[in-house]
């Protein structure tokens, strides 16, 4: 595995806390652009049967509507592909166009050709578009089968690229650590090198038919692996001239609280490293809990400001309340706000300071009374049983508020 030098801490990387992107070139899926300087685009994956139309047009609504911008959906046959067709009809008719993308992951030349038809984008799999078989006896690759094998994926990749080139849509060459070709597990071993070089042999062959509407992604279950790939993609991009937008995620992540840390340790790291233009959380669950761990990590970082930023001392011996208690009326009074820092403080000691950057702040003053903060400036001095109302009434004043 390639190893990368970290980057020398000079005064000013010290204190510049802007997370700089990566320049990337701007790919359009629907109404959505990715990259560009735009902003991270938040994804996910509905899990119904394609199939089944009503279903996956209520699925795909659902996730539009709690803020997933673009949506996925499998398409492992001919019927699948050809029924995208009335959920794209039928989404239009009852709710709204929604970015969709269309998951061709077998060597399907007539499935992927009738889905581009229908979807906004084409996710292809490297490792499993043209199928290699493994060979136990063997003991090298020769050239020849190299140049066999590319021409194999060529022509089957060639009609989909065209397709995808003449409409104007665009493509995710999605390599998956666990299902690397043969070729390269042979060439690489199990490793990061293989899956660039996976992700490069497919771009070269879309730049050759002057197609570059194309996203990348390189999505591994172990995050040491997945973000020593994103990285070396991202160098190697920039050695070759290249400017494609990344799609991150740490796929297969699990659930529950571990698979929320787990895909935030990898999303995260790369995001606050400028890496990346497109997320997804992968989780065991409904795809609906996907959303909210997303813009999480959007808002933490900085990338995206789509809730109330609360800022809460852990609590001391100095703490003149229910610290817990009162962040929690806090926030469900204002929860459905948004672009806004709101700090709770449990005394006057540390308060002021540590919350000099929130928009509200809400501190201990002196038992029984809390004292409401505009920026740096004490507006006033109410009791603690009057603070979330007077609050409220504070954004009310400054014209921040809206109803629920």
């Amino acid at each position: 595995m390639q190893t990368l030098t970290p980057l020398p801490q000079t005064s000013s990387t010290l204190t510049d806390t802007t997370i700089h992107r990566r320049k990337t070139r701007p790919v359009p899926v629907g109404s959505i652009t990715i990259g560009g300087g735009h902003p991270v685009v938040v994804q996910s994956m509905i899990n119904e049967d394609t199939l089944d139309i009503a279903g996956s047009v209520a699925g795909i609504r659902r996730l539009h509507e709690i803020g997933c911008e673009i949506v996925r959906v499998t398409v492992p046959s001919l019927a699948h592909a050809k029924a995208l067709a009335e959920i794209k009809a039928q989404l239009a008719a009852t709710y709204q166009t929604v970015p969709l993308v269309a998951d061709v992951h077998h060597n399907g030349m007539k499935i992927a050709l009738e889905v581009a038809k229908h979807v906004d984008k084409v996710r292809i799999n490297p490792g499993l578009y043209v199928f290699e078989k493994p060979k136990s006896d063997r003991t090298e690759y020769t050239q020849s089968e190299f140049e066999e094998i590319g021409a194999k994926i060529r022509e089957t990749l060639e009609p989909l690229v065209i397709s995808l080139r003449d409409q104007g849509k665009s493509m995710r060459i999605g390599v998956n650590h666990g299902s690397l070709a043969e070729r390269m597990l042979f060439t690489y071993g199990d490793t990061p090198e293989g899956m660039v070089e996976s992700a490069l042999e497919f771009i070269r062959i879309c730049e050759s038919l002057d197609f570059r509407n194309l996203v990348i992604s390189l999505k591994a279950s172990r995050v040491p692996v997945m973000v020593a790939a994103y990285r070396l993609m991202a160098q190697r991009m920039d050695e070759l001239g290249m400017d494609y937008p990344l799609h991150l995620g740490v796929t297969e992540a699990g659930d529950g609280e571990y698979g929320r840390i787990k895909s935030t340790a990898g999303i995260a790291t790369l995001l606050a490293a400028g890496i990346g233009d497109t997320i997804r959380v992968s989780l065991t669950e409904a795809p609906e809990k996907e959303i909210p761990v997303c813009y999480s990590i959007l808002q933490a970082l900085g990338l995206r400001k789509t809730m109330v930023e609360y800022v809460a001392c852990p609590s001391c011996g100095r703490t003149l309340f229910n610290l817990e208690e009162v962040l929690h009326k806090v926030r469900e009074a204002t929860k459905h706000l948004t672009g806004l820092d709101i700090a709770v403080m449990g005394c006057i000691v540390n308060g002021p300071g540590e919350m000099a950057d929130a928009d509200y702040g809400y501190v201990g003053k002196q038992p029984g009374y809390i004292s409401l903060y505009r920026g740096r400036d004490e507006i006033t001095k109410v009791p603690e049983d009057q603070g979330v109302t007077e609050l409220i009434n504070l954004i009310k004043a400054d014209g921040r508020w809206v109803d629920p």
